[in-house]
């Protein structure tokens, strides 16, 4: 394993760093030219590698401009074919928010996930990026009227785990609580104290953006977490979304949604202390969510396609 190791790390320095040629690596390390591309192609899976590319809209577009000024925010824009199905949209934000993710986060940090559909999809393309004494925290419960929750968020986090070398602190709670009192008891717990005394001190978190009414299903309204009662109820308290299971309204407020008293996950307030916070979204249809967000203040960096870009600028009317 350390030999193969040691020929992929060498064969990437004299390509990459050296600018020499596959031939050239190919003599000097007596294997065939097809073996040093394997070697080269390895050390990008595994993320020995890692390419950046400043994105041809990225930051610069006017797009992106608009929304990067309206809410002082990052925009890291993603251009994806107006045709392209949800799925092809969502893979093609998620591998820009995996690399973004990858570069960002650092040693002795604490890094905050969410779980949900986006989120999943980002975990698969995280880089290899051994740290030295980093925590990954679920920040927000998980169980719901139908299950734990915990064989499906135990893989988001531990696939980010795997990815930075990184222990693994889950939040085993329920994603509402039945009962505010409840809620208010659970947080006297000292074991649960401990685990919100780590979602006080996070250096970057990463979330995705639930809507009720999304073209692709947000877990949280289709994955048995709200009681029909409670769903009928969110139309009526003017509720568009979520981010880490906290409602949010088109405006975002969210502090007086009946909800949100039940709610386990990081308050907008909460996250906002947060020094880097990524939010990934790649659906038009959530555009109003995403605006309450950004209203909101959740968002630091946001990671979006041009197409949900142009949604959200339109909602607002910038």
């Amino acid at each position: 394993m350390y030999a193969k190791y040691e020929e992929m790390y060498q064969a990437a320095t004299r390509y990459y760093v050296q600018g020499e040629t596959m031939e050239s690596i190919a003599h000097q390390l007596q294997l065939s030219r097809s073996s040093v591309s394997r070697l080269l192609k390895e050390a990008r899976e595994t993320g020995l590698v890692r390419i950046s590319l400043a994105d041809h809209i990225g930051s610069q577009s006017p797009l992106a401009a608009t929304l990067a000024e309206a809410f002082n925010i990052r925009v890291h824009l993603v251009w994806v074919r107006e045709n392209s199905n949800e799925n092809y949209r969502l893979e093609q934000v998620a591998r820009l928010a995996g690399r973004l993710l990858t570069d960002s986060v650092a040693d002795h940090e604490l890094i905050g996930v969410a779980w949900g559909v986006t989120v999943q999809a980002v975990v698969k393309h995280l880089g290899f990026r051994p740290l030295v004494d980093s925590t990954v925290v679920q920040i927000n419960g998980g169980a719901s009227l139908l299950g734990t929750g915990i064989p499906y968020i135990g893989d988001i986090m531990q696939a980010v785990g795997d990815a930075f070398d990184s222990r693994v602190v889950l939040f085993p709670l329920p994603a509402f609580f039945d009962n505010p009192d409840t809620k208010d008891a659970m947080w006297k717990e000292s074991s649960v104290r401990t685990i919100r005394d780590l979602h006080s001190r996070l250096d970057i978190a990463i979330f995705g953006v639930g809507c009720v009414n999304a073209r692709v299903p947000s877990r949280v309204y289709s994955g048995g977490y709200i009681d029909p009662e409670s769903m009928r109820q969110l139309s009526a308290d003017g509720v568009v979304g979520d981010v880490c299971t906290v409602l949010l309204r088109q405006n975002g407020s969210w502090q007086d949604i009946d909800l949100n008293r039940r709610a386990s996950g990081m308050t907008p307030a909460e996250l906002r202390r947060i020094p880097r916070r990524l939010c990934v979204a790649a659906d038009p249809s959530r555009a109003a969510a995403i605006l309450g967000a950004l209203r909101a203040g959740t968002v630091t960096d946001l990671i979006l396609d041009e197409g949900t870009a142009r949604s959200v600028v339109d909602l607002a009317k910038l």
